[in-house]
């Protein structure tokens, strides 16, 4: 690994306080903060000013905000990113974790598409596919997605849709498929128990994209001879961790507290 450069590496950390959910910054509070000299501060902004990364805020003097090159370099990012592909990666690190099948999938109606899929290393697993489409109401990542919707575009999706079920444990109700969507948005989080296939459980979590948006779903699904309360409770962090993970490679990164 090659030496790292000093001034770089402290124009970056200037870049990187912005991530914290600072709207604007002055220069002493960069100075705090980076607890460094003044004079290093300063050179450091005015550079980054001189390259469009920052710009001074015209009705506060000595304040700083992002500049326009921040976002170019971020929309070019995004430009390039590929979703299943970045699915598929993180997807493998999580199954790698738990030895269980991990999906990514996304919503497009009122189905879901598998984009991203790595089996369970046991002997006894499911039988899925990447490309496969299955019923949103049916799937833990399809509840998700579906309780992400805006009201009015949940509506239009689902009034006057025929709720098919896959198993006998399907929600086929559209009151019951509500209330179910209520608590997924209050947990943050869904799980299917045997709704989809009658030999499997089920928990996901949400992707966002780098405005908040969730896009995608990341689910670990595991046969019922291994399934328990404690076992969905420990996938169920799981999937968050890797739905997050997946998150901040499409460049979404949650606010500080």
């Amino acid at each position: 690994m090659g030496r790292l450069v000093p001034a770089v590496t402290r124009a970056l950390d200037v870049l990187e306080l912005f991530l914290q959910g600072e709207g604007t910054l002055s220069a002493p509070e960069v100075t705090r903060r980076l607890q460094l000299p003044r004079t290093t501060v300063h050179e450091l902004l005015t550079t980054l000013a001189a390259r469009s990364y920052l710009v001074t805020v015209p009705e506060q003097p000595g304040r700083y905000r992002l500049g326009v090159r921040t976002y170019q370099l971020g929309s070019r990012y995004a430009e390039q990113l590929d979703l299943a592909a970045e699915g598929q990666q993180v997807a493998r690190e999580v199954a790698e974790t738990c030895g269980e099948t991990v999906h990514v999938a996304i919503l497009e109606d009122t189905e879901v598409i598998y984009i991203a899929k790595v089996d369970s290393t046991h002997a006894v697993r499911m039988v899925s596919a990447a490309g496969r489409k299955l019923p949103a109401h049916c799937t833990a990542v399809g509840k998700l997605l579906l309780a992400a919707l805006p009201e009015a575009e949940l509506d239009a999706r689902l009034d006057g849709r025929d709720l098919v079920a896959m198993t006998d444990n399907s929600l086929t109700d559209a009151a019951e498929l509500r209330a179910a969507l209520a608590v997924v948005r209050k947990r943050g989080i869904a799980v299917e128990h045997r709704e989809s296939n009658p030999d499997v459980s089920c928990v996901a979590a949400p992707v966002r994209d780098r405005s908040g948006r969730v896009v995608a779903a990341l689910s670990v699904s595991v046969p019922m001879i291994r399934w328990s309360e404690e076992r969905e409770a420990e996938l169920a962090q799981l999937a968050a961790g890797g739905a997050d993970a997946l998150s901040g490679r499409l460049g979404h990164h949650r606010p500080q507290i």
